[in-house]
């Protein structure tokens, strides 16, 4: 029976040698002791450099996302607003071509005060920092334009914009949204001289008919 004991007790003290071996191998903490104070003072400015560097990265990025908020925070609202621009253009244009208000003075009182009250939208718009994009006779910018149409004309350089469909707007330098246009484009050569034989067919014929 003491023996027995005696066996119990050494095995015991062997799991708990065992057991603390274990719980050696699976802590995750590095133990820098052997390193010299030189060493450990290099680590430590190293780790404090990498701390810094990320707290001021986090820093420019909060700086960034609040002048954005206040740069163009109204960036959507401005979006919209342009569509009541968008309505009031096209009620002039509808309000002109009805036959029932042509050339009356009715109707030059509508369009004068629908005028003051675009000139009014754009002037609030210019002092929120959102302006017109130059389209006419400027040339076509996919950054700036979306080309609806192609139109002949010699007169031009090939992708010059000659019409403005709807008119685009900048925030600062954001683009609100693009201007709708035309641009212009050279004659086709058998079209032009298709046309300049119907013409000389039809002088030739009045010369004949003399």
């Amino acid at each position: 029976m003491p023996m027995e004991k005696e066996e119990n007790q050494n095995s015991n003290l062997d799991n708990m040698e065992d057991n603390r071996d274990s719980n050696d191998q699976s802590n995750p903490i590095e133990k820098n002791e052997d390193l010299k104070p030189g060493d450990k003072i290099k680590e430590l400015e190293d780790k404090l450099a990498r701390a810094y560097a990320e707290i001021e990265n986090q820093r420019r990025r909060f700086e960034k996302e609040k002048d954005d908020a206040f740069d163009y925070g109204g960036f959507s609202l401005a979006r919209e607003s342009l569509n009541l621009i968008d309505n009031l253009e096209r009620s002039k244009v509808a309000l002109e071509n009805d036959e029932n208000l042509k050339n009356s003075e009715a109707l030059k009182k509508i369009v004068d005060h629908l005028d003051v009250i675009q000139k009014d939208m754009i002037s609030i718009l210019k002092k929120n920092n959102i302006e017109e994009i130059k389209s006419i006779d400027q040339k076509l910018d996919p950054n700036l334009h979306q080309a609806m149409m192609e139109i002949e004309d010699d007169n031009k350089e090939t992708g010059t914009v000659v019409q403005e469909i709807q008119k685009g707007f900048m925030m600062k330098d954001r683009l609100l949204r693009p201007s709708l246009v035309a641009v212009s484009k050279k004659t086709n050569k058998k079209d032009k001289n298709l046309k300049q034989d119907q013409k000389s067919e039809e002088n030739q014929s009045k010369s004949n008919e003399n």
